[in-house]
């Protein structure tokens, strides 16, 4: 087809159906965010609603329109469809921000507004780190296998995206049963519904009118009224100048932002293999001024392209489905909606979407790498399994403590970790594991691959990278520290010298072939 004279539309009918699976995702998260600002931090209401939630949806705006751009720009040159990136609010970063930026400030200080001051200057100087992406992301999309950048996004996928919300439908059964079995019908098995409605729609009208026949949803306009975005120059002065006087807090920021653009890197990785290609650099460029434009109008959480574009490609989306949410969004904050809604749905009736969502990335990943990849794809999700453990050990101890249980050690004690350890608990390998879960996923399934297509220099690089990055703690660390050599450390360094080095003095036919076992697929008995 002729590129030039290809009309791409905007909007297909398809479109509405993606527009409820993403508009459910950016919900969840704007009403998570709103939550622990006004409830665990203290924040008033004319913060949360009158600042932070209209700057995300500044941000919003701002990165759906170019990623509308994009997405037009990319069919007319290929006269045929294409899937927009989705885009919203970064979920695993919107937590470290949460409880690693804005929280130790609000305990520090009990100073809700300074905490959000300090949040929006953190928001701004990480999406300037977002933004530099942009010089190295293309290098690392060239010479990190595919394997591994989908792994890791599929580790997230598989604990955070897909078994938290399937934890959630399971403590509220009447309400996440009855719309999860619409979201497998319709999204899963792509049957068709009555009326030929969307399916994510439909499992949320089901989902919300059950909790509200059991009493478990309410109907509520407290919080309903207008909150125009404003830019905030002066508060994001103050919360700049906090930070360079208190740089421990760029020990926070710097590697979750570095985690952001190559979230972004392997998300645009993830639209490839479904066959729609973008400019990396210039989606991580967009990430970042848009984290930085919410950041202006009183957001702190960085904005990102979103984990989840081969669902949406699945599902015939076009760009429309972005756009909706763009719209709709603002709507919903500017006129005070959300808070409506937060009473309205139930996150069991919205969960299972993501599921879907879950189920879409895993499934995508297994098509679009070969076969003999899956290992480099399975060590790259193990990391993040990790990190679910150490967040859920540390929300016991803090259940624990909220209980009234005296005198708890804190996690990381000797003699706490030396019980665990005896109950077959290996807290210690698994913190390691868990700080800088999507890098260090990222470069065991890179390695994996590499190894397996014997490609030894590549796999030695990433071996001598994570030495790097271990040594000064972007990765295995709590925080980054001058060179510090580590166990890890030394054993990634262990791990590169035999890599480059082995190679050179082996011949490939002494190296003896694995035997397939007599039933492997396509091999038939006697071959």
């Amino acid at each position: 087809m002729d590129g030039k004279t290809y009309n791409y539309r905007l909007f297909a009918r398809s479109d509405f159906s993606a527009f409820w699976a993403l508009f459910t995702d950016n919900l969840i998260n704007l009403i998570v965010l709103a939550g622990v600002c006004q409830f665990v931090f203290d924040m008033p209401a004319a913060i949360v609603f009158g600042r932070i939630l209209p700057g995300a949806a500044v941000a919003i705006m701002a990165g759906v329109a170019v990623y509308t751009w994009l997405a037009k720009r990319a069919a007319t040159r290929a006269g045929r469809d294409f899937t927009a990136l989705p885009y919203g609010i970064s979920t695993p970063v919107m937590f470290v921000y949460l409880f690693g930026v804005i929280g130790p400030i609000y305990w520090a200080t009990n100073d809700p507004l300074l905490a959000w001051q300090v949040g929006i200057g953190a928001g701004f100087m990480g999406g300037i780190v977002a933004a530099m992406g942009a010089i190295v992301g293309p290098l690392l999309k060239r010479v990190t296998p595919r394997a591994g950048m989908l792994g890791t996004l599929c580790g997230i996928a598989l604990v955070f995206i897909g078994t938290v919300p399937l934890a959630t439908v399971f403590e509220d059964p009447y309400v996440g049963f009855a719309s999860m079995i619409i979201i497998l019908w319709g999204l899963v098995g792509r049957f068709r519904l009555p009326f030929n409605m969307p399916a994510g729609l439909l499992a949320l009208i089901v989902g919300t009118v059950v909790a509200l026949g059991m009493g478990k949803a309410s109907v509520s306009f407290d919080g309903v009224a207008f909150y125009p975005p404003l830019p905030y120059f002066g508060d994001l002065i103050v919360g700049i100048q906090h930070l360079f006087a208190n740089p421990e807090l760029f020990l926070v920021l710097v590697p979750v932002q570095i985690y952001n653009f190559i979230e972004t890197m392997n998300n645009v990785e993830s639209a490839e293999a479904a066959g729609d290609t973008y400019p990396v650099a210039t989606c991580q460029v967009t990430d970042g001024v848009g984290t930085m434009v919410g950041a202006l109008f009183g957001s702190p959480f960085p904005t990102t392209a979103y984990i989840g574009h081969p669902a949406y490609k699945k599902m015939g989306a076009h760009s429309g489905y972005i756009i909706g949410v763009g719209l709709v969004i603002p709507f919903a904050v500017f006129f005070g909606l959300l808070a409506f809604l937060n009473n309205l749905i139930p996150v069991a009736a919205a969960a299972p979407v993501l599921v879907f969502v879950a189920l879409s990335l895993i499934t995508n990943t297994a098509h679009s790498v070969k076969t003999e990849h899956m290992a480099a794809v399975t060590i790259a999700m193990m990391p993040h399994i990790s990190s679910f453990l150490m967040i859920k050990w540390g929300a016991m101890m803090g259940a624990l403590a909220a209980v009234g249980a005296q005198d708890l050690p804190q996690m990381g004690d000797p003699a706490l970790t030396a019980a665990l350890l005896q109950q077959g608990a290996h807290y210690t390998g698994h913190l390691a594991l868990s700080q800088g879960a999507i890098l260090t996923g990222l470069i065991w399934g890179a390695i994996v691959a590499s190894v397996i297509d014997g490609n030894f220099r590549n796999a030695g690089g990433f071996a001598l990278a994570a030495f790097g990055m271990s040594l000064v703690g972007i990765i295995h660390a709590a925080s980054l520290h001058w060179p510090a050599f580590s166990g890890v450390a030394v054993g990634y360094l262990i791990a590169a010298a035999f890599l480059f080095i082995y190679p050179i003095f082996h011949r490939e036919d002494e190296i003896p072939e694995m035997p397939l076992p007599e039933n492997a697929p396509g091999i038939a008995p006697g071959e």
